[in-house]
């Protein structure tokens, strides 16, 4: 318990240290937020196709379509305190090497946007895990 009090102080330090950053370089506050991708608008013109669980790359995770946890991660996935306890629960079933579900993400061009699994992406950065399994629907170009 104290090794995951310790990721998530440290995670949590990042996030705070990444505002104060940001505040100090006059960057717009939309740029420290995490981006929320409109998934209703993009359904509707366009098909979702499921395309099954994979392993996707972490650094290609960069968004949500769910405005309620936008607050509560940063642009690099590092949370408030206000998942400290979820966060910490998910961290140590991760270092005890469970088993954790795959996320779930819309596909946005390279990129995706986590609509199940905001706490895990974060945990996965937090232990500097390279890539995470994702059950992946895309929207459909045409």
């Amino acid at each position: 318990m104290i090794d995951a009090e310790s990721a998530f102080t440290r995670a949590a330090r990042g996030r705070r240290f990444a505002a104060l950053a940001s505040v100090l370089r006059r960057d717009p506050p939309l740029c420290r937020r995490l981006a929320v991708y409109d998934e209703q608008r993009a359904r509707r013109p366009r098909a979702v196709v499921a395309r099954g669980v994979r392993e996707i790359p972490l650094a290609a995770v960069c968004a949500t379509v769910e405005p309620e946890r936008a607050a509560l991660f940063d642009s690099s996935f590092r949370p408030a305190a206000a998942t400290r306890a979820r966060w910490q629960r998910l961290w140590l079933a991760a270092h005890r090497g469970a088993p954790l579900p795959p996320i779930a993400v819309v596909q946005v061009g390279d990129e995706y946007a986590v609509s199940d699994g905001h706490h895990r992406v974060s945990v996965a950065r937090a232990r500097g895990a390279l890539t995470i399994d994702a059950v992946v629907e895309g929207v459909d170009p045409g």
